[in-house]
């Protein structure tokens, strides 16, 4: 099914994510170490967090690839959407931890300058990870995918991360050390807004949430198909990457079987021209005027 070849390209996605965090957690903690940044140690903590994340984002997407079975009629999709849900509570400790270690450093004054490195560092760094969004976010919208579009929020706040760590630095060097630690204060609460932000967006879904405008939207492509003359019923709801929606119309009532059914293909037609993810069960009810 096509769904799970967009699947493939979400696990491609996870692995590069990966690969990326595995690269800027071990360069970021020892050049943070080293160069006496808690900024950017406090980003590579972050990183380290972001690999076994992107793990079980991959571990999620593999499972969701296995096909339905006697126990599992719809498949099992939805732990692409648990995998987010995993990942934000990993997230969500990191970015504690980074803020309780802030906050005792800010209290006890332990700042030291870091060098100059560590600005490098960190500022290539978030120009690496805004590639790695841009690429990773468009994939997302591509193949409607929650998962990938939590990994994408991820990367998008690591850039925005190595950033604010690259200015505290540079008003560290310039004298200010206590920047430094504020900027790392800063770093983890945005890790932690973040986290929760994945975490309501996967507890919607697995809820059977579903955005109100993109149901406004299958209405509308639905009454513009001739001979719907009303829509008694919708609903949608996720299940993984794949929409299912349930639909109830009434046609004319002297139409017969194989005309209502081609109604109901027009539908789903007209429906995944706009979601190419949806599966769309359609029921077919008499018309009579009120």
């Amino acid at each position: 099914m096509d769904g799970y070849q967009d699947i493939k390209k979400g696990e491609k996605a996870a692995l590069l994510s990966i690969l990326a965090y595995l690269f800027l957690a071990v360069v970021k903690v020892i050049v943070g170490l080293l160069g006496h940044s808690d900024a950017l140690f406090a980003d590579g903590l972050n990183n380290t967090t972001d690999v076994i994340a992107s793990v079980a984002l991959l571990i999620g997407l593999r499972i969701s690839r296995i096909p339905p079975d006697a126990d599992h009629a719809y498949g099992h999709r939805r732990t692409e959407t648990i995998s987010s849900l995993v990942a934000s509570f990993i997230m969500l400790l990191v970015g504690l931890e980074v803020i309780f270690s802030s906050i005792s450093n800010l209290f006890k004054g332990n700042f030291a300058a870091p060098n100059t490195l560590t600005a490098i560092v960190a500022f290539f760094s978030g120009i690496f990870m805004l590639g790695i969004y841009l690429y990773n976010n468009r994939l997302a919208k591509k193949i409607d995918s929650q998962a990938v579009k939590a990994a994408a929020l991820d990367n998008r706040s690591d850039a925005l991360v190595s950033f604010g760590a690259f200015i505290g630095i540079i008003f560290a060097v310039l004298g200010f050390p206590w920047v430094d630690a504020v900027t790392a204060l800063l770093v983890g609460i945005l890790i932690g807004y973040t986290a929760v932000k994945i975490f309501f967006d996967a507890a919607h879904s697995l809820t059977d949430g579903f955005d109100v405008s993109k149901l406004e939207i299958i209405h509308n492509l639905v009454h513009d198909v001739t001979e719907v003359k009303e829509i008694k019923d919708i609903k949608a709801r996720f299940n993984g990457n794949r929409i299912w929606i349930d639909l109830t119309v009434a046609v004319d009532p002297n139409l017969n079987v194989i005309r209502s059914h081609e109604i109901t293909e027009q539908i789903e037609q007209a429906i995944r021209s706009k979601f190419p993810t949806a599966y769309t069960l359609v029921h077919i009810e008499p018309f009579f005027e009120k």
